[in-house]
């Protein structure tokens, strides 16, 4: 049906994550509107009422955009943890807009502690950095990222202080 993501060289070396929270949305969603257009089309087959029944085609056009969406929430990455760092996948453009941060340019890791951000500091002192938003990643998913953020961050050497 629809070509899937590229076989990984080494995918045990490899952390996925993708935006099923937002998959599920959409899924119902698109649900709605196929339930929508079926009593559409029940209604215009309901003696006394004179309904057309072209209008029950018009829900399954949003139907197949948002089950198409669902689909590739579900299906491709949102956040890929690989020895060579953290990719960020962006909705629409992925090839186009993707962001690579690798482990050399992260000073300090961290999943606030609601866990709805994985936030990347550039520097020592967190002034520069990128923060994500794990809302697209589903509740079960989110303290697994941080337990692999964790132990990614825990097996990096510690800064060496400067001698006096």
């Amino acid at each position: 049906m629809l070509p899937g993501p590229k076989s990984v060289a080494e995918p045990h070396k490899e952390l996925r994550f993708t935006r099923s929270a937002q998959g599920r949305q959409f899924f119902l969603l698109a649900a709605a509107f196929t339930t929508l257009a079926i009593f559409l089309a029940a209604a215009a087959f309901t003696p006394g009422l004179e309904f057309p029944l072209w209008w029950s085609v018009l829900p399954l056009l949003p139907a197949i955009g948002l089950f198409y969406l669902a689909y590739r929430c579900v299906r491709f990455a949102y956040l890929l943890l690989t020895p060579l760092g953290v990719e960020i996948f962006p909705f629409t453009n992925s090839r186009k807009n993707l962001q690579i941060i690798y482990w050399s340019e992260i000073a300090h890791a961290e999943v606030s502690p609601d866990r709805s951000l994985l936030i990347l500091h550039f520097n020592q002192e967190q002034t520069s950095g990128i923060k994500a938003s794990l809302r697209p990643l589903a509740a079960t998913q989110r303290p697994l990222l941080a337990r692999a953020i964790e132990g990614r961050m825990a097996e990096r050497p510690e800064p060496s202080s400067p001698v006096a």
